[in-house]
């Protein structure tokens, strides 16, 4: 990994995922994109052209000034740091710029449970989510000194899911941890044990990897999808979980309906979503 990408708006949340970012620059001798975006409104856009540059410079300068107390930081040194700043249009800008930048990895702070709220002004977590062609990694408190030791990607086990996994293995490529395959049993999806082990081999064959040593697959038994995954990886002690997405029909294409999007809003652990 060279290149990590963080949209901030200067809040402590900004400042959570802006940590992580750098503890993962430093084990993998990464650098890190920082982007403000203006979100100048569309008033401002419309009117003369002299006014919109004297707009523009004002929030600019506001911007870059911001950004040298923002990133007077300690964890940051030694630590190669782009800024930059931009006005959104739509939302795919974050993924262009990633595109731009070469960047692998997008870190995003984002509220507590009520959901994916906004970072900066006119976009959200979920919105880049669903564009971002990268894994987004979302981070909702502070995490000292992260690193990833376990991880677990949740799935069904259906083949649709196969190359998030094969993303995620690669991706996790760059950090000394375990993967682990979870699946929740829960009781309206009734399956046999004998059901569940076949559909583990017909996802081990579909990756055409032939791992020597494939990941564990884990069952768990609970009531919902997402108290499972709470429940597993609480006593289980998962520094992340990994959630496949469908892009631009966002996580509530997930499996069994809305419930990844539950899990990304709701949970506490870092999670890191990877597009189908």
């Amino acid at each position: 990994m060279k290149t990590i990408l963080v949209p901030v708006d200067f809040s402590e949340y900004s400042e959570y995922a802006l940590e992580v970012a750098a503890n993962i620059a430093k084990n993998n001798n990464a650098s890190i994109v920082v982007v403000h975006m203006l979100g100048l409104s569309h008033a401002f856009l419309t009117q003369d052209e002299e006014a919109q540059v004297f707009n523009a410079m004002y929030y600019m300068k506001l911007a870059k000034k911001k950004f040298e107390e923002f990133l007077d930081k300690p964890y940051l040194k030694d630590i190669e740091i782009t800024e930059t700043i931009r006005n959104y249009k739509v939302f795919t800008e974050i993924n262009d710029i990633a595109k731009e930048f070469e960047a692998e990895l997008i870190i995003m702070g984002s509220h507590g449970v009520n959901g994916f709220s906004d970072i900066f002004i006119g976009s959200n977590t979920e919105k880049v989510v669903r564009t971002s062609e990268i894994p987004v990694l979302v981070v909702k408190e502070r995490v000292e000194k992260f690193n990833i030791k376990k991880a677990v990607f949740v799935t069904n086990l259906d083949v649709e899911s196969v190359a998030a996994y094969i993303k995620a293995r690669d991706f996790l490529l760059n950090f000394d941890c375990k993967l682990e395959l979870l699946f929740i049993k829960l009781p309206e999806y009734f399956q046999s044990t004998g059901e569940m082990n076949e559909k583990y081999s017909k996802f081990l064959d579909a990756t055409e990897l032939n791992e020597i040593d494939p990941p564990e697959i884990k069952y768990y038994s609970d009531y919902s999808l997402e108290s499972g995954v709470f429940s597993y990886c609480n006593v289980n002690d998962v520094d992340v979980i990994i959630i496949p997405t469908h892009g631009r029909r966002g996580l509530s294409h997930f499996f069994y309906g809305s419930y990844g999007e539950d899990i990304a809003n709701h949970s506490k652990i870092p999670v890191i979503t990877m597009k189908i």
